[in-house]
């Protein structure tokens, strides 16, 4: 009698695009197809199936994710490639779309039906095509990642979906409406970020300062934050996307009085004319989020304040802009990012008249941006000779420096600081905590000896 001849599963490999968010979804699949025994490979020459997760925030994420796809089809034919999955934001937002567009795509997965992707994979593997498009108003939140972050920090997803409905973004379309995750099961994946060794926990959500009011009937973030900190000891935990009209004062005497709370705040304003913040159905004026500002500076004077602007917003006059600009001068952000306005189908701002020419939205972002340099510049040059406790994440063998991060710079998307080892010949790990004095500064970043 022949033995039953088991056919060898195929391997995985991942694409994550977008935002902290979709690299979640995407560890959430990893966890999924590593415990039903499939083997994951880093090398997309390896891998029998990949996995696009991908984004469709603005028009360059949708052309990335595009792009993405098609370098990945070449393996197919010049590889042993079998099939692509597409997941994520694109996935779900063009599900009509997508195989008639994308002939290279053998499954698509919308974003409430990731833990549908053990089927995905089996049917691509058997040479079938698949799609599934579960209720993302109802499709379960949380679940095992494998982490995909450095080991010292950690992206930790509290809710989902978005009720802001601003008028020029697709993601309350795309991601549906919010879901704040019970509080429970929020500290209890903390305490599963602590036992891998996570020493930054990045706390996340489209609207974070949102949590809790649809489970609870009344804003959580604050309570959240301080279970977190009562059950496990990670020494770090951050805040990002918290909205200017969602600030409590009881956020701020946590932030304030929590000594692991990190004294920083991601608090996106996308412009202080109330025209155009009107126009954009944002939550308040431009008095609310001045108010929010000197709120938080006052109550917590060492605090570093990031936020994001949008420029070239249709109707937006150069009074608008310029108003924008000289409160950029004025609120003096830590960090600042910005975005030109980019048209999205399906959104109220699409249809709006006076839309702005591409070049003077160019022009407004470089400009916002040349604004915003002067005021890091000044910053910076503030912090010459004084010493910040460093999370160090490597070391640069051509630069021959380390580098890592202060608690007024969030993973990926802040200030880096560079630093010289002055204690002697003992290695500096990733992760561990080290004593920075700072000497110089080049642009955003800073320069500094490590002292203890």
């Amino acid at each position: 009698m022949k033995a039953k001849v088991t056919e060898k599963k195929p391997k995985i490999g991942f694409v994550s695009l977008g935002c902290s968010k979709n690299l979640i979804d995407t560890e959430v699949m990893l966890a999924r197809l590593s415990a039903a025994g499939y083997e994951i490979t880093a090398e997309e020459t390896d891998a029998d199936i990949i996995i696009v997760n991908t984004c469709a925030f603005i028009e360059s994420a949708k052309q990335e994710s595009i792009d993405s796809i098609l370098d990945i089809a070449w393996l197919k034919k010049h590889r042993h490639l079998r099939g692509i999955i597409a997941t994520g934001c694109l996935a779900e937002r063009y599900r009509d779309q997508i195989f008639e567009e994308l002939p290279e795509v053998d499954a698509v997965l919308g974003v409430g039906s990731i833990n549908d992707i053990e089927a995905a994979v089996e049917a691509v593997a058997g040479g079938q095509k698949y799609s599934a498009y579960g209720d993302k108003d109802v499709s379960p939140l949380g679940g095992d990642r494998v982490v995909t972050t450095p080991d010292y920090t950690a992206y930790l997803k509290i809710a989902e979906g978005c009720d802001n409905r601003c008028t020029y973004c697709a993601i309350p379309l795309i991601r549906g409406k919010f879901r704040s995750r019970p509080m429970e099961d929020v500290v209890a994946e903390a305490k599963d970020m602590e036992k891998l060794g996570v020493k930054e926990l990045n706390l996340i959500a489209q609207d974070t300062s949102r949590y809790g009011l649809d489970l609870y009937g009344d804003y959580k973030l604050a309570e959240l934050v301080r279970k977190i900190t009562e059950e496990t000891s990670i020494p770090w935990i951050r805040l990002l996307y918290c909205y200017p009209d969602k600030i409590t004062d009881e956020l701020i005497a946590e932030i304030r009085d929590n000594p692991r709370v990190v004294k920083y705040i991601d608090l996106p304003i996308q412009h202080i004319s109330d025209r155009v913040l009107a126009r954009m159905n944002r939550h308040g004026d431009g008095r609310m989020i001045k108010e929010t500002v000197s709120r938080l500076r006052k109550e917590i004077p060492d605090i570093c304040i990031r936020t994001t602007v949008l420029v070239g917003f249709p109707g937006e006059t150069e009074e608008d802009f310029s108003e924008l600009c000289e409160y950029v001068k004025e609120a003096k952000f830590d960090r600042l990012g910005a975005f030109a306005y980019s048209r999205e189908e399906d959104t109220p701002a699409c249809a709006m008249p006076d839309q702005i020419d591409e070049q003077v939205k160019q022009d407004r972002y470089d400009l916002v941006m040349r604004t915003q340099l002067a005021v890091v510049e000044e910053k910076n040059k503030a912090m010459i000779g004084k010493t910040v406790t460093v999370l160090c994440e490597a070391f640069d063998p051509v630069a021959e420096v380390y580098y890592g991060r202060g608690a007024g710079d969030a993973p990926d998307i802040d200030t880096k600081i560079y630093f010289k080892n002055a204690l002697g010949k003992k290695r500096i790990a990733p992760g561990q905590f080290v004593s920075v004095k700072i000497d110089s500064t080049v642009d955003y970043d800073l320069i500094g000896t490590a002292i203890q």
